[in-house]
């Protein structure tokens, strides 16, 4: 496959925390174009980065998003970073709260990869990596709107597999999930986001077919669940079990 660097990158969030770092990371191998709400936050970052272009897009607004694509041009890679997370009682939710939530962490998600895709399909190859959580599988209290939203990103990646694949397998879309950072949304002693962007800007540029709809957390690949008959099988007869993948 062609080498990714030598296009434009998009990362999303890219104002502060992991998104930040990612874009940092990422702009020592490739021009990287940065989203995010705040040009003061953007520029921030661009003071980090050489190799960066700030640019303020609400990645909740479809239109938004599709005049700043067209703007950008082609897209090789696109980090789906942006997120929100309100902290709030379900009881302490409105739907127009909970919906805004949804709009930012999914919405934005789909905004920004149905755009990139455009330019995409029309090469044939890219690369989509989507920062995924597992709030879906253990909701925290004071989290729905995020959970839930976060949760059907990880649906959307295996959706966007599914109509994509079997047309363009060069297209590599993927779920990383960071683990948890010391970010104004992770926790205070959590991982250095400098060090969990090391292994995002890998990934994102691993361009590889075979890492379609695959989840990686941290820097290892998670296997999906095997049957009992399949363990068995891998053991008795293979004598080994699948080794997940390192970045």
């Amino acid at each position: 496959m062609g080498d990714l660097t030598d296009g434009i990158a998009v990362v999303t969030g890219a104002g502060s925390g992991l998104g930040r770092a990612l874009a940092v990371e990422l702009a020592r191998q490739m021009p990287v174009i940065g989203f995010g709400r705040r040009l003061d936050a953007l520029q921030e970052t661009a003071a980090l980065a050489g190799n960066f272009t700030p640019m303020p897009v609400d990645v909740a607004d479809p239109q938004a998003v599709a005049d700043a694509f067209a703007r950008i041009g082609p897209v090789r890679v696109l980090i789906n970073n942006a997120a929100v997370y309100p902290r709030r009682d379900f009881l302490d939710e409105t739907g127009e709260s909970f919906a805004r939530t949804v709009q930012i962490n999914l919405g934005g998600m789909v905004n920004c990869s149905h755009a990139a895709l455009k330019t995409m399909v029309e090469t044939g190859e890219g690369r989509i990596l989507n920062v995924a959580s597992f709030a879906d599988i253990a909701p925290l209290p004071a989290s729905s709107a995020y959970s839930v939203s976060k949760g059907a990103g990880r649906i959307l990646t295996r959706a966007l597999v599914a109509d994509l694949g079997d047309r363009f397998p060069d297209i590599v879309i993927t779920d990383w999930l960071p683990g948890m950072l010391a970010t104004g949304m992770g926790i205070a002693d959590g991982l250095p986001p400098e060090t969990a962007a090391k292994w995002g800007a890998k990934l994102a540029l691993w361009h590889d077919a075979s890492l379609n709809g695959v989840t990686f957390e941290m820097d290892r690949e998670l296997l999906p669940p095997q049957s009992l008959k399949r363990r068995l099988k891998n053991k008795l007869l293979l004598r080994r079990s699948p080794a997940p993948r390192l970045l």
